[in-house]
């Protein structure tokens, strides 16, 4: 039997939920693809880490994570490993880049990949930097060390987009893309239909965990540019940055905004937009616009995201993802798993 080893950088809720369902197919995995997976590494911000070339005990480090908000000093525990050197010095397969977005340059996401792919090492992200801003360094550093780099859930948590444009649209070209990609801001506005005030809003989103304690990079559209430069990169070849993206977010939205737009028939949505001008030239732009109510657009509602892409040869197709919640995240990052196993 094979045995595929893997070094988590990053534990939090998408982290555990994937180790969860490591858990859950681990005997269909063997019984599928005759590989044994292994956790050796689990790198942590604030929680500790754990290094164990036989592998992590990851039931036990979950009920420890759960029970005590860090891993105590249990078997492969380290207080002095860092991420980076994690990546550098351990014996493993994968690497699983599970860190927050660090939006001004995605640098420290960007180094973890860099250094697992030079050491020939597959890398699946769930962290939108390293593709935003580092897409054909890494993707080109893969293909000369001979391994892969993954990142279903970058865009729309698991939702296969990525995947359908290596598998399904074979050879077609992508000619523009527009979606409303950001969860929070899409709440938001839905609220502030029914009459609730932004800061409200916010404030109780925050309590139910799907905003951020500092929600700025949604509200002022970073997040959004993000996903923009992501898509452009990988459907279009864009070599895009969040910093090319003409970017406005939704923090000057005001009520009135909301009732003149509903005096009209239409609903304001913070859109994604990626088009190729007549010189061939790829643009980004993330901006609120007035959306008729008949539109499938306007239908979207609370944390549900809509993507349309336009192609040469299949026309135009659009894909909805409904309410997400953390196990679409888990399973875009188990889907790009089960990507690597199948290809070796």
């Amino acid at each position: 039997m094979k045995e595929l080893k893997l070094a988590l950088i990053g534990f939090g809720n998408a982290g555990q939920a994937f180790a969860k369902m490591l858990l859950e197919k681990e005997e269909e995995v063997r019984k599928k693809y005759n590989t044994r997976i292994t956790v050796v590494a689990i790198t942590t911000k604030t929680r500790g880490n754990l290094i164990d070339a036989w592998g992590i005990d990851l039931d036990k480090a979950l009920k420890n994570v759960q029970n005590s908000g860090r891993f105590d000093k249990i078997l492969g525990f380290s207080e002095n490993s860092t991420s980076q050197s994690i990546v550098d010095k351990v014996d493993y397969d994968v690497l699983v880049e599970l860190t927050p977005l660090e939006f001004s340059s995605g640098k420290i996401a960007a180094n973890h990949i860099r250094g697992a792919l030079k050491r020939g090492k597959h890398a699946i992200t769930a962290n939108k930097g390293p593709v935003a801003w580092a897409w054909k360094e890494l993707t080109d550093l893969a293909e000369q060390n001979h391994c892969r780099f993954l990142y279903e859930t970058t865009i729309m948590d698991g939702t296969p987009v990525f995947n359908m444009k290596r598998g399904s649209l074979r050879l077609c070209n992508i000619t523009g893309v527009k979606g409303i990609l950001n969860s929070a801001t899409n709440y938001i506005l839905c609220e502030m239909e029914k009459g609730r005030k932004m800061e409200d809003i916010i404030e109780d989103g925050k309590e139910q965990g799907f905003i951020e304690a500092n929600p700025a990079n949604d509200i002022e559209g970073y997040d959004a540019a993000a996903k923009v430069a992501v898509l452009a990169n990988v459907f279009m070849g864009a070599n895009m940055t969040p910093l090319d993206v003409e970017c406005e977010g939704i923090q000057n939205i005001t009520e009135l905004d909301i009732k003149n737009a509903a005096e009209k028939n239409a609903v304001i949505k913070l859109m994604c937009r990626i088009e190729k001008d007549e010189n061939g030239k790829i643009r980004g732009k993330v901006a609120p616009e007035e959306v008729d109510k008949k539109d499938i657009y306007a239908s979207i509602e609370g944390t549900s995201s809509i993507l349309t892409i336009q192609t040469d040869l299949m026309g135009t197709l659009t894909v909805i993802e409904e309410a997400p919640e953390v196990q679409q995240s888990a399973y875009g990052i188990f889907a790009d798993l089960m990507a690597i196993i199948e290809k070796d």
